[in-house]
């Protein structure tokens, strides 16, 4: 919850400026429901994607507060993200709901950005993997092959989100692996490959090349470090990787 209408598209615009050459990789700004119509005017065009923050999983009706996937999508949005762990936190969205917003955002060709993720205390009891398998299964219940296909997952560590703290290379890329091999088994190994796995957790230019360089780890969904200057070096150093 950042940024004005004003303050969205001053920032978009210098994203615009320093990351226009930049069309080797996906880059995608989720700005607040007030500044989408402003932001996508601008991104016309450009080598920089829309996507949302959160939607509601039916077209519309009497939902007081809620915003649809028609009408993110008649916006011009093209990613969603899903399940976010301050939304199942705060706001109490369990496995079930995310599953319907999954589909809802896949129905209207969009692409659901699927946040899973575990607490510190889940991560002490050595409880990382079931945690993880759970979101993912319940999360991806319904869906066909090439539904599955469409899905970005974030692997977001809860204890790892605005603490300072950062998952080592190592950690994140054992639970990547993980998520990948239980995709496998759920589909097959071909839909595993094909889909994206993001880190999500502190990311920062300081820890940001030994994440990306991580078999598994296939680009980041980028928090505190994603509203400053900031995720131009992120995106510098995504670059990098990418025509080396």
């Amino acid at each position: 919850m950042h940024k004005t209408i004003a303050e969205a598209k001053k920032f978009v615009s210098l994203l615009l400026n320093e990351l226009h050459d930049m069309r080797e990789f996906e880059i995608v700004v989720c700005p607040p429901f007030t500044a989408l119509s402003e932001v996508a005017e601008l991104l016309k065009g450009r080598n920089i994607k829309l996507g949302a923050q959160n939607v509601f999983h039916e077209d519309q009706g009497a939902f007081t507060g809620e915003v649809s996937p028609l009408m993110l999508k008649e916006l011009g949005v093209e990613y969603v993200i899903v399940g976010h762990s301050e939304r199942r936190r705060i706001m109490k969205e369990d496995d079930e709901t995310i599953n319907k917003k999954i589909k809802a955002v896949l129905a209207k060709g969009m692409t659901p950005i699927f946040c899973v993720g575990e607490t510190l205390e889940e991560r002490e009891k050595g409880l990382t993997f079931c945690v993880v398998e759970k979101q993912v299964r319940e999360g991806f219940y319904g869906l066909s092959k090439e539904q599955a296909k469409n899905v970005v997952i974030a692997y977001e560590p809860v204890w790892a989100i605005g603490t300072g703290r950062v998952a080592t290379p190592y950690q994140a890329q054992e639970v990547h692996a993980f998520i990948r091999k239980l995709l496998s088994e759920m589909y097959d190994a071909e839909t595993a490959n094909e889909v994206r796995i993001l880190y999500g957790g502190s990311i920062k230019p300081s820890n940001f090349l030994g994440l990306i360089l991580q078999e598994d780890i296939d680009g980041g969904l980028v928090g505190g470090a994603s509203i400053t200057e900031e995720f131009v070096e992120l995106a510098r150093i995504v670059n990098g990787v990418v025509i080396s």
